[in-house]
Order: C-alpha cells, then structure tokens, then sequence
C-alpha cells in the first residue's frame, strides 16, 4: 500500500489518507457497535423485543404499551421504566430482567417466567400473573393491588412492602412466614 501513496502525487496522496484513514475508523466503530450487547437503538431493541427475542436488550423507558410480546425471551434486559401496561407477556421469559418503576398495570404475565427479576416500585395493579414465576424476585414497593397472582410461585421473595390490597393468592406458594392479609 505504501508503494501506491508513493506514486500518486502529494495532495492527491493527502486526500486518500484521509479518505482511508477515515473508512478504517469508520469500520472501527461499526465493528465495535456490531460487538456490543447494548449497541441496538431503541428502535431496534423495541423491534427484537416485539419479535420475541431480546436477551440483554436496553429498552429503559420503552413505550410497549398494549404489545403482543407472548413467549417473549428478555431475560436480563433493561426495561426499568417501560411503559407495558396491558401488555401480553403470557408465557415471557423476564429471569433477571430489570424493571425497576415500569408501569405494567393491567398487564397479562400468565406463567411468565421472572426469577430474579427486579420489580422494585413497579406498577401491576390488575395484571394477571397467575401462574407466574416469581421466585427470588426482587419486589419491594411494587403494587399488586387487584393483580391476580393464583398459582404464582413467590418463594424466596419479601413481600413487606409489596402492596397487595384486593390481590388474589390463591393457590399460589408464598414466602416462608407470610401471612396473607385479609
């Protein structure tokens, strides 16, 4: 390559250093943004998401409202903030998720799968999440008043400051200790 900027003459050889010099940084960049697991614009982390597959995807503050996100796979996304209400995330898999203050009232999380998942402060008042699997999620401040959490797996989670005005528990496996209130 050094014997061709050699044989072009000097202000023309400037001008295709720059250009070469600005296409490898150019391909550096989009190299590094391809290798990336947070590289996704909104629009196409929101687009995976609608698609049903989106692991590790940020979609902070996405607005989701009333998607079909069915069997869904975003486990350890961002969705902190997100508005999903009404939402169908029956059967998702949300392990690890974090969705710290979304809005995911009225939202359907039918055996959804949120291990682990961080709902601290988040909104489901009157979503469904029978069947749901909760386990070792993290659920301070979240209100579930009028959510429906039949059959729900809740073990190892601490409901202290969970709000469960009018939520139905039947049937659904509870911290050790917890007294269901009436």
């Amino acid at each position: 390559m050094k014997a061709f900027f050699e044989s072009v003459p000097m202000t023309t050889n400037r001008i295709w250093k720059r250009c070469i010099g600005g296409a490898i940084a150019v391909m550096s960049i989009a190299i590094a943004s391809c290798a990336s697991p947070q590289a996704d614009s909104s629009e196409d982390a929101i687009a995976k998401a609608i698609a049903g597959e989106c692991l590790d995807c940020e979609l902070a503050g996405a607005d989701l409202t009333g998607q079909s996100l069915k069997a869904a796979k975003l486990n350890r996304s961002n969705l902190s903030g997100a508005q999903l209400s009404g939402a169908d995330l029956s059967g998702a898999f949300l392990d690890s998720a974090d969705l710290q203050g979304a809005n995911l009232s009225d939202a359907i999380l039918t055996k959804a799968a949120l291990t682990a998942a961080n709902l601290e402060g988040a909104n489901l008042t009157g979503a469904d999440l029978s069947e749901a699997y909760l386990r070792g999620a993290n659920l301070t401040g979240t209100d579930l008043s009028n959510a429906n959490l039949t059959g729900a797996n809740l073990t190892n989670t601490d409901l202290a400051t969970t709000i469960l005005d009018g939520a139905t528990l039947e049937g659904a496996s509870l911290p050790d200790g917890f007294a269901v209130p009436e």
